[in-house]
């Protein structure tokens, strides 16, 4: 999976769109020092999401980022 782009929202919260679903936005928040998926604004265009590729989402805008380190300390890898 790829991560096509991404930005801030108003309120400090990051949307963004991947190859494997690119219909639909998904929404990360931070919490600590790492983010996480807080919703999916899910298009029936797209097929549908299962909890790997929520991890997989996480783990590349966290790459993005810079917060891997953090968030990898919180799922104990």
């Amino acid at each position: 999976m790829k991560m096509l782009k991404w930005s801030y929202t108003k309120r400090y919260n990051i949307i963004a769109r991947f190859d494997q679903f690119p219909h639909s936005n998904v929404i990360f928040r931070k919490i600590k020092d790492y983010y996480f998926i807080y919703t999916i604004s899910w298009s029936k265009e797209d097929n549908i999401v299962k909890r790997h590729h929520l991890k997989e989402m996480e783990i590349l805008l966290n790459e993005e980022l810079g917060t891997i380190e953090f968030y990898l300390k919180r799922i104990g890898s």
